[in-house]
């Protein structure tokens, strides 16, 4: 287990995500099935707003010993003073990030085999996304649908710890921690479900199985 990030089960959540529950009982219910860590993605939150949300967020998490990633807004990870940050393609850089802030865990979404090779990024990330593993609705740009194959190859190239998103779910799941993921990140299979406690215990059962 890779001691800079250890997890296994990861939620990202946003609040157009949570279909039954408001956000912040889907997250408690959430950590209580086995999440061990979270980001929260608000794409079309302005940054203000975003910091607001973000604290309330907090609360919760540190209330349960999580760890909180903000996804790709910078002020919003440094006002709350998040244990990371996750950004994309149309992002800033994680060698950016890390030159401004060197205390955040960085992690950074594969999208496409040239990625890997940027040394000079992938230096400067403490963990990968493949994404996504397999095509979801709520990543409408992909460029690679990974698969279990594509899991394997990211492996052959990288020793950063691998997440899996992207279709994560109770029937995906033990196979790409199979494939070799480190950690799984899920959205709909826990956010959309009527039960995310047990939803997210039902992820995490099959995790624990495969390894």
């Amino acid at each position: 287990m890779n001691n800079k990030f250890p997890f296994r089960l990861y939620l990202v959540i946003s609040e157009k995500n949570c279909i039954y529950f408001p956000i912040e009982e889907v997250v408690k219910q959430a950590i209580i099935g086995g999440v061990d860590v979270i980001q929260l993605r608000e794409k079309n939150m302005e940054t203000p707003t975003f910091i607001k949300h973000a604290k309330q967020i907090k609360a919760i998490t540190t209330h349960y010993g999580i760890p909180l990633i903000i996804n790709d807004n910078l002020a919003v990870a440094n006002a709350i003073n998040s244990f990371g940050i996750h950004v994309g393609q149309q992002d800033k850089s994680p060698a950016f990030i890390k030159n401004q802030n060197t205390n955040l865990t960085v992690g950074y979404s594969i999208e496409y085999k040239q990625q890997l090779l940027d040394t000079e990024n992938i230096k400067h990330t403490d963990y990968i996304a493949a994404s996504p593993v397999f095509r979801t609705p709520t990543k409408t740009n992909t460029i690679t649908e990974w698969g279990y194959h594509g899991i394997e190859y990211i492996k052959t190239i990288s020793d950063k710890p691998l997440v899996g998103i992207g279709s994560m779910n109770k029937q995906t799941a033990y196979n790409t921690i199979k494939a070799g993921a480190d950690c799984l990140a899920v959205v709909s299979a826990i956010c959309a479900s009527k039960n995310p406690q047990k939803a997210a215990l039902e992820i995490r059962n099959e995790i624990e199985k495969a390894l």
